[in-house]
């Protein structure tokens, strides 16, 4: 099943839109923060511009002697320029009051003390005003021109919110266009260092995973030395290897199928060549009997050679189905079918305690004991002239790893196969050999999470298989 190909989104539908939104969303939400201050200190401003008022008006009063009383004229365009209703002058415990000719009773009145200017207490009034209902009269308490002098002017707060409103809407429309402009230009800037960059990658990475194949589809990396260019260099390599990688791929598939159908095709031969070398070895005579097991030796090791090639051929990669699983019962399965268990010259000591039951697939990991027991096996019984042959099999139990060991005290490993021997049809330890034990084996221990690796010792032979201690099952 192949996964769903991605679709490049249009100009003004993936970054592109959320990046100018978010410009515009920052931006309002930092005038919104400024707009509240603001409109505090425009409403401060305007009530401090109706106490001026009040303060004119109370020295007038101040100049005018007790017996006499203001003209109604001058009274008047005291309020009119005021907008008030009436005002009060408290002084020494006095209060003298100039109000119109009609009196007129509030209904609601708020007090907006002007003597309190910190800006919580601002701010809160403000917005008191802003979405405040119609007719509420405003009491407007502010100190004189005079030492412990009060003014207090009583008037429509209806003015004030319509000021308020207009001011708003200034304040909105500057906030709007300097948005605009500045998403504009973030967006041109962001679009040139980044969005256009990203979307070439974008359709750099869609086009390739079509056709792999295409090598015209390699970017070709800019100059930059930042983060992109980084990048753009990075894929440009990475797509590049993937391109030499799948036409080698093809080639050894190519190859690998043309070497199936004639190792097919071989092994049938060599099977009947073995039959027909059975039927000879009964012979009587001497000469047949002397040259018949070498050519039943190399019948044997050239349909097992052709085996191998087939069994590596058909080897899948599926994960491992992880089981409680006890080692000891394992490992001496594998043993009993390298030709270990029972063997006339060779020792096998099995010393890994029947408690440790690890969590692995156990049709997987008995193949990668069976390759290397009867690596060992092979490696003592090659060389006769080793005293007291032995294989073991131990274990270091650690916080972090169990490390399992298969050890003989063989002739060990020539450097041609140290060199390469996880390598397969190359790392064979013995004439004649594919190199595809070790090579399976290290891909299923790599596929447990663990690690197959030579330890380095002065005799013998000794392969550590080290996997993760979360394997391991406490019993």
């Amino acid at each position: 099943m192949t996964a769903e190909r991605s679709v490049l989104p249009s100009r003004f539908s993936g970054l592109s839109i959320k990046l100018i939104a978010t410009i515009i969303a920052v931006i309002l939400l930092v005038e919104i923060v400024v707009y509240l201050p603001t409109l505090a200190n425009f409403r401060a401003s305007w009530l401090d511009d109706r106490l001026r008022v009040g303060v004119v008006a109370a020295r007038v009063l101040d100049a005018v002697p007790d017996v006499m009383a203001l003209p109604r004229n001058l009274t008047d365009r005291l309020l009119t320029s005021a907008g008030a209703h009436a005002i009060v002058y408290r002084r020494e415990g006095q209060s003298q009051l100039i109000e119109l000719a009609n009196p007129v009773t509030p209904d609601v009145v708020v007090t907006a003390d002007m003597r309190q200017r910190d800006l919580m207490t601002l701010i809160v009034g403000a917005m008191d005003t802003l979405f405040a209902g119609p007719g509420r009269t405003l009491r407007i308490v502010g100190e004189g021109d005079l030492d412990e002098s009060l003014v207090e002017l009583l008037m429509p707060e209806r003015p004030l919110r319509q000021d308020m409103l207009a001011y708003s809407r200034q304040i909105g429309i500057v906030s709007l266009a300097i948005a605009a402009i500045t998403a504009v230009a973030l967006y041109l800037l962001a679009s040139y260092l980044f969005i256009y960059p990203v979307r070439r990658l974008t359709q750099n990475i869609l086009a390739f995973r079509q056709a792999p194949e295409n090598a015209s589809l390699v970017i070709v990396p800019s100059a930059r030395r930042d983060e992109i260019g980084i990048v753009e260099r990075e894929l440009a390599a990475m797509e590049s290897d993937l391109f030499s990688m799948l036409r080698q791929r093809r080639h050894l598939a190519d190859l690998g199928l043309a070497v199936a159908k004639i190792n097919h095709d071989l092994r049938n031969t060599l099977t009947s060549a073995q039959l027909l070398s059975d039927q000879v070895a009964t012979l009587d005579d001497p000469k047949v009997q002397r040259l018949a097991p070498r050519l039943v030796t190399t019948l044997d090791k050239a349909i097992g050679f052709a085996q191998s090639v087939l069994d590596y051929g058909r080897e899948t990669s599926a994960l491992p189905v992880l089981a409680p699983v006890p080692m000891r019962a394992l490992i001496e399965d594998a043993a009993f079918e390298a030709r270990l268990v029972g063997h006339p010259a060779i020792v096998f000591s099995d010393q890994v305690p029947e408690t440790l039951v690890l969590n692995v697939d156990a049709a997987q990991m008995g193949r990668v004991f069976l390759n290397l027991l009867k690596n060992a096996r092979e490696a003592l019984e090659s060389t006769p002239a080793i005293v007291a042959p032995q294989v073991s099999v131990t274990v270091v139990e650690e916080e972090e790893s169990v490390t399992l060991s298969v050890t003989d005290n063989g002739p060990g490993l020539p450097p041609r196969a140290r060199d390469n021997l996880f390598v397969a049809f190359q790392g064979s330890a013995r004439a004649g050999g594919t190199g595809l034990g070790l090579a399976i084996a290290r891909e299923i221990t790599e596929a447990h999470g663990g690690r197959l690796v030579l330890a380095d010792q002065p005799t013998g032979t000794r392969f550590d298989l080290i996997v993760p201690a979360s394997l391991r099952i406490r019993t």
